[in-house]
């Protein structure tokens, strides 16, 4: 199964750290990882069964999505990578 990585910043990282329980339903092996530089900047690791469809879904979040990420307070764009 490939490994998405996701990096964007967010409003408020700990209002971010609060919202892991809704990033289970990206994938399996969900990870996040906090910049510890003072920014606010993350990264969530993933396996994904598709990845395309994936990135068309952040691409152009459905409003149920977008509600969500603004909700945890994503700041775009969303930077995806696929990890060999």
């Amino acid at each position: 199964m490939p490994k998405l990585v996701f990096t964007h910043a967010v409003v408020d990282v700990d209002r971010w750290l609060k919202g892991k329980p809704d990033r289970e339903v990206l994938g399996s092996n969900v990870v996040d990882y906090v910049a510890e530089d003072g920014s606010n900047n993350i990264a969530i690791s993933v396996d994904v069964d598709d990845p395309a469809a994936m990135q068309a879904m952040l691409a152009s979040p459905p409003a149920e999505v977008q509600a969500q990420m603004d909700e945890h307070g994503v700041v775009p764009p969303i930077m995806t990578y696929i990890e060999a």
